[in-house]
């Protein structure tokens, strides 16, 4: 193809797909932070919509993570994407999720929550952490811990034809 044949016309607007990105964070003791939310019926980890604005999946990360309990995050090594497609009850989408390692319990108690959105938070060990979170987000974080690298999913799942 000519280099001219992708010139965008006028009216044109790229393909769009939703982005969100969360967090798994961790006390000493390697107990996972959990939010209730007020908007959803399931646990979940920091996290939440990319901003159509530019922002980056870390950004986003570390905004969230801010905004909805108050932890600055300076690191982290992003363990999955995770692809989910739309259905008729939610928007499908990429999902990026960002190990941030483990926070000292000074760090921790400094944990504010955003009262508008966020119920309740704990530390919990990981199978009682997997009992309470969503299933798409179970599988993210299970298969997330259980690798060293960056791994691509979809739908929670790891796919044989890619490693």
């Amino acid at each position: 193809m000519r280099p001219d044949q992708f010139a965008a016309q006028p009216g044109d607007q790229p393909p769009r797909i939703a982005g969100a990105a969360g967090a798994m964070i961790f006390d000493r003791s390697g107990r996972l932070l959990i939010l209730r939310p007020s908007y959803k019926p399931r646990w979940s980890i920091p996290g939440g919509q990319i901003e159509a604005d530019d922002e980056s999946p870390w950004e986003a990360c570390r905004r969230e993570v801010l905004e909805e309990c108050g932890l600055h995050v300076e690191r982290g090594r992003l363990a999955c994407v995770d692809f989910r497609r739309s259905r008729r009850d939610r928007p499908g989408g990429v999902r990026f999720l960002f190990d941030c390692g483990a926070f000292s319990d000074e760090i921790l108690s400094a944990i504010k929550l955003q009262q508008e959105e966020i119920i309740e938070h704990r530390f919990a060990e990981l199978d009682d952490a997997f009992a309470l979170l969503s299933g798409p987000l179970r599988r993210r974080v299970r298969k997330a811990l259980s690798s060293k690298r960056c791994l691509y999913l979809e739908e929670g799942r790891r796919l044989r034809s890619v490693r």
